[in-house]
């Protein structure tokens, strides 16, 4: 499967590796083209992520290896796409 972008819930300990560590990890594994990482929560012990890759050819497997030896972690999957092209999410109308 050609996964071209891969959105992720991560957290990280305050203390632990820096953003621009995780960056780095995620940009070395195969297929990954850029990445964002956006910090969306701070508690006393943790810092929630919001972990945006983009690519051609994804390995998501080393993807969610690299992530995790840096020592953070991944909570979910949030959004990945696949295919020839990347197709946008629409939201719903109701």
């Amino acid at each position: 499967m050609n996964v071209r972008r891969v959105m992720l819930d991560v957290d990280k300990a305050r203390g632990g590796p820096e953003l621009i560590d995780i960056a780095e990890a995620i940009e070395a594994v195969a297929g990954v083209e850029g990445v964002n990482i956006t910090t969306t929560e701070i508690d006393e012990e943790t810092v929630g992520l919001q972990v945006t890759v983009e690519g051609d050819g994804i390995d998501y497997d080393a993807l969610i290896d690299a992530i995790g030896h840096t020592g953070a972690a991944v909570h979910s999957t949030d959004e990945i796409v696949a295919g020839v092209r990347i197709v946008e999410r629409v939201p719903r109308t109701r």
